[in-house]
């Protein structure tokens, strides 16, 4: 039992929100979801229930308030001035209580890890060696989602997020709240395939790369970044724009052009032959665009011991594996 000594004096009743002011939760959240959503049907179907029980809770929460909060129109509902006003000062306090509430869940939780990984990393590599952890630590239900961007901490249910950042273009800049670890520096390197490369012009140094087909994900930066590194400027790029950098890989396996990637996710098609890094052993080719694998976890959550026993066996496992990259001990 909590005692009155251990929290403070206990409130009186007149220092509490009359019962007035505070509507039925359910109704709340449905005109919560209806502003977000834009519209009674999407409210529904995020909350899993009928879309005449949402319209009554808007009906219950315009009765409480006394005023007209919603305005159904031909091409979905809208909120009134009145409706606008409450939702802004609402949202907070009920993103304020999801937060809350997540992180009371999983402070509770000690069999379950959420990860979200860059694709590459996760179909490369961490696919094929988490099963080791899993073996390590039976009954632990593990959630990989693969992810190009860092995900929102307080607004999604994430433990882990590996993240793949180009010194030359960008650094990891966290809140205060997130804490990262490096797990390994590795050259950012063009890659063809054999096939490809029998049957187009040789290159000598970086700016002979202009001449071939060069693959894309979702804009020309990784290109023209690495060039910058190698003092070409201002170049004019083209090619084929394909999103993410495992489709870019897979394109250029078919011998369809040139793709950017790294030493870690290239290392089973360059052992296999299906893939030769373009430059590797010219000078001309020298210094190396690097790019850095980081860890990252909520600081106040770094060392519970799910995520510290993951962290652990991860940079320890790339370190086995992949010994002539530049590691956080070295």
């Amino acid at each position: 039992m909590i005692s009155e000594n251990s929290l403070g004096a206990k409130p009186s009743a007149a220092s509490l929100p009359s019962r007035k002011s505070l509507p039925p939760f359910e109704s709340l959240r449905a005109f919560d979801a209806v502003a977000r959503l834009g519209g009674i049907r999407r409210a529904a179907q995020y909350l899993c229930r009928d879309h005449g029980v949402v319209s009554r809770h808007l009906r219950t929460m315009e009765t409480w308030a006394g005023a007209k909060l919603i305005e159904r129109t031909p091409t979905g509902s809208v909120l009134t001035e009145e409706g606008d006003y409450y939702h802004r000062h609402i949202a907070a306090a009920i993103d304020s209580i999801a937060n809350a509430t997540v992180e009371l869940i999983k402070r509770g939780e000690t069999h379950r890890l959420h990860i979200r990984c860059m694709p590459g990393f996760a179909l490369h590599w961490l696919s094929s060696h988490l099963w080791d952890f899993e073996h390590n630590h039976p009954g632990l239900d593990i959630e990989v989602r693969p992810a190009d961007r860092t995900p929102d901490y307080l607004m999604q249910h994430v433990d882990v997020d590996i993240r793949f950042v180009a010194t030359y273009s960008t650094e990891l800049n966290l809140p205060p709240e997130l804490k990262s670890v490096p797990i390994a520096q590795t050259p950012i390197v063009p890659v063809a395939s054999p096939k490809y490369l029998a049957k187009m012009k040789s290159v000598r140094q970086p700016r002979d790369l202009l001449k071939h087909q060069l693959l894309h994900e979702e804009n020309f930066d990784r290109w023209r970044n690495w060039f910058n590194v190698h003092e070409i400027y201002n170049v004019d790029l083209t090619g084929p724009r394909l999103w993410q950098g495992h489709l870019t890989l897979d394109t250029a396996r078919h011998g369809r052009g040139i793709a950017l990637s790294n030493r870690l996710i290239c290392h089973d098609d360059f052992a296999a032959g299906r893939l030769i890094e373009i430059g590797h052993g010219n000078p001309a080719f020298l210094p190396d665009g690097i790019g850095v694998y980081h860890f990252v976890a909520k600081t106040d959550r770094w060392n519970s011991p799910l995520i510290h026993q993951f962290r652990h066996w991860l940079l320890t496992t790339v370190a086995r594996d992949f010994p002539h990259l530049k590691h956080p001990d070295n």
